[in-house]
């Protein structure tokens, strides 16, 4: 059991090329096998942590490991969102372009002051992820923006500011921080219970 959040992990990991490859070479036949394996991959990121948690693995290599490899997945379905509809996406490319900014603060900001990359897990950015979800099913699915690209990007938004937050409160780097609020009391001396649901 304590290898499977790493083979949970293993698996997004690899998805990434796959959806990549499909989209170039599949293109629009490519779009149903494309969310299916988006929502797969949703599921090993959603149990990876929770399995880790609850055999006793969740350890600061495998939570780090699971952000960058969070972020490939991500990126690829990104990509392939282009590669499927390229003028929808030029149509969009301010919201694109703001949502990589704060995602490249992130970044820099926590590399600057811990060294390392950024791994908090925050609540904002998981509710970020499901918004992510929801516009690449109808980016993919149903070549469509609307609704769903607005609210990926304005929730997408408030979660790098938490991030920052959190990154500019916390007196050391940390994995796992729910909030900038619980960032704010790390920084006080008061500490959280932890949940295997959640982090």
């Amino acid at each position: 059991m304590k290898t499977v959040p790493y083979v949970l992990i293993a698996l997004r990991f690899i998805l990434a090329p796959i959806i990549l490859l499909l989209a170039y070479f599949q293109g629009e036949e490519s779009r149903f096998l494309l969310l299916t394996l988006m929502y797969f991959g949703l599921l090993t990121d959603i149990f990876d942590g929770i399995v880790a948690r609850k055999v006793g693995v969740s350890s600061e290599k495998l939570r780090r490991l699971d952000s960058q490899t969070d972020l490939i997945f991500w990126l690829s379905l990104g990509f392939a969102s282009y590669i499927l509809n390229p003028e929808l996406i030029k149509n969009e490319w301010k919201g694109v372009i703001l949502t990589l900014i704060m995602e490249a603060l992130c970044y820099l900001i926590s590399i600057w002051k811990f060294g390392k990359e950024t791994c908090t897990h925050a609540f904002l950015s998981k509710m970020w992820g499901l918004s992510l979800l929801i516009t690449f099913t109808y980016l993919i699915g149903f070549q469509q923006a609307g609704w769903a690209f607005y609210l990926t990007v304005g929730l997408g938004f408030i979660a790098h500011i938490d991030v920052i937050l959190i990154i500019l409160f916390l007196p050391k780097w940390q994995y796992d921080v729910p909030s900038s609020y619980y960032a704010w009391r790390i920084r006080n001396g008061k500490q959280r219970r932890k949940s295997i649901f959640f982090n």
